[in-house]
């Protein structure tokens, strides 16, 4: 499946099902910020023969902005105001009000184009048990041919893509599942895997593996983040429906001074020497990338004795001696989860010591990761369900804007939850007026300079409000077979972005 436009590794789009960028100069985007046309390339088939048109564009528009579908992307589209099919091969976006941000939507791994013809049935809660899921109809080079979820997938090339003859491949075999180190040695040590996606590997040990001689590792900057979540809702398995659901505040991760006392006690530069080297560095922010969109908080020091009295402030004390706080009788335990992966279970063993030390109670859970970051709303694991009061995993805004990101991920209407499915982004329950108020203001403002003036100013709210704990700015390595040749380790897109191009 392909969007209008992908992001390039430099952040620019790079056409797709589209004919050229909209821009100011070619008219495309109107000079108000109120309208983005795109042209459509003529001729392009699905791959069951029918034509692409715009129809398909408008109706992906509509297909996510029904709330009853719980789209992934839903914050991807929301600010537009209607889809319209200027003619069969150009679609006219209107947004609701100023939008600095044209390719908010139908750009990147967030905004790839439906077929009308195959989803119309499956409109709002249709959509989550639709057959199109596992066996879509798509544009791209390759067509799936065969999906075993949480497994494997196999494609076939797409003999009806428009530059067929280019592809060079005949299929591709996706396996998911197992574990960095594993996959990283079946690249750069036997060489019987073409490439591996992030590799999370220990410097120490990664740099045993690239000895095999096999490959390279495949790095590019960007803006991933480990972080730390904060459950901002209460986990407790005893509210049986209404566990971590929004109304049910957490007995004590909703006190800002507890929050900041467990931020306070973490030494980010070991965790980042221990578990990245080279390719991480600690961080306060939650936006890596761009720079000029960082917080202003620069500096976040291990300060143990300083946690403590915040702790002792709020009324944590360890009051019978055992080495943990406690407050009105119970001790301060934290489910800490995460997946199963040597970078990660290393960066728990750092932060369980270390939160240790200023007598809080740590339990680890580790998830295989097909599990954790699946939708699978039938699955009690899952990082979108968030049943724990802490966990563990890299993100970062997907798009070089981060407007959509910081609105899709900590505002107040897009708390993942039962009514939802658990598909919306903000998965810590977080709600703060403030912050909404600061993020609308940035969804109207088209001056760069006030801009990035409310980017930092969001960013530092979450910052000292100890929204999530940042932890690594972090690249993420992948490795490569060699002679295979295509892969940009592209960070503000799918790594398969350019998947047309790879060859041997």
């Amino acid at each position: 499946m392909e969007p209008l436009a992908a992001f390039g590794p430099d952040g620019k789009p790079v056409a797709r099902l589209a004919e050229e960028i909209p821009s100011v100069e070619n008219g495309e985007i109107a000079k108000d910020n109120l309208s983005v046309t795109w042209k459509l390339k003529k001729g392009v088939k699905w791959s069951d023969g029918t034509d692409f048109t715009a129809d398909d564009v408008v109706f992906t528009w509509q297909f996510c902005a029904d709330p009853a579908t719980a789209c992934t992307t839903s914050s991807n589209f929301d600010p537009i105001k209607s889809v319209d099919a200027v003619d069969a091969n150009m679609a006219k976006i209107t947004w609701k009000e100023v939008n600095t941000n044209p390719f908010i939507s139908f750009v990147g791994f967030n905004g790839p184009v439906i077929q009308k013809k195959q989803w119309a049935d499956c409109m709002g809660a249709k959509a989550e048990t639709c057959p199109a899921n596992n066996a879509p109809v798509g544009t791209g080079p390759y067509v799936v041919k065969d999906f075993k979820p949480g497994d494997t997938v196999v494609y076939e090339k797409n003999k009806l893509y428009r530059d067929a003859d280019k592809v060079a491949f005949d299929g591709v075999e996706i396996k998911g599942g197992g574990d960095a180190v594993s996959a990283a040695r079946a690249v750069l040590e036997t060489g019987e895997v073409d490439y591996a996606w992030n590799l999370q590997v220990e410097p120490q040990v990664m740099a045993e593996i690239l000895k095999g001689g096999k490959g390279t590792l495949v790095v590019a900057p960007g803006p991933n983040m480990e972080r730390i979540l904060i459950n901002f809702a209460n986990p407790d398995p005893a509210l049986g429906d209404k566990r971590a659901e929004p109304d049910q505040p957490h007995p004590f991760l909703t006190d800002l001074k507890v929050r900041q006392a467990l931020a306070m006690a973490l030494d980010r530069q070991l965790i980042s020497d221990q578990g990245y080297g080279e390719s991480g560095k600690p961080t306060c922010s939650p936006i890596t990338a761009p720079p000029d969109y960082v917080s202003s908080v620069a500096s976040c020091p291990q300060d143990v004795e300083g946690a403590k009295k915040l702790l002792e402030e709020a009324g944590w004390k360890d009051t019978d001696g055992d080495g943990v706080v406690d407050k009105d009788g119970k001790p301060m335990t934290i489910v800490y989860q995460t997946t199963i992966n040597a970078v990660r279970q290393k960066t728990q063993a750092i932060v369980k010591s270390q939160w240790a030390a200023i007598g809080v109670n740590v339990q680890l859970r580790a998830i295989d990761a097909g599990v954790f970051f699946s939708s699978d709303a039938g699955n009690p694991d899952t990082a979108a369900k968030f049943y724990a009061d802490v966990e563990m995993f890299t993100t970062g805004n997907d798009n070089p804007d981060p407007t959509s990101f910081l609105d899709g991920t900590y505002t107040c209407a897009n708390i993942a939850q039962k009514s939802n499915v658990w598909k919306l982004g903000n998965v810590d329950r977080y709600c703060n007026k403030d912050y909404d108020a600061v993020i609308a203001e940035l969804k109207k403002t088209t001056d760069a300079a006030k801009r990035k003036e409310l980017i930092i100013k969001a960013d530092d709210i979450l910052v000292n409000d100890v929204v999530i704990i940042p932890l690594v700015a972090r690249s993420t390595p992948s490795a490569m077979i060699n002679g295979l040749k295509g892969p940009t380790g592209n960070q503000w897109d799918t790594e398969l972005w350019n998947i047309a191009e790879w060859s041997k």
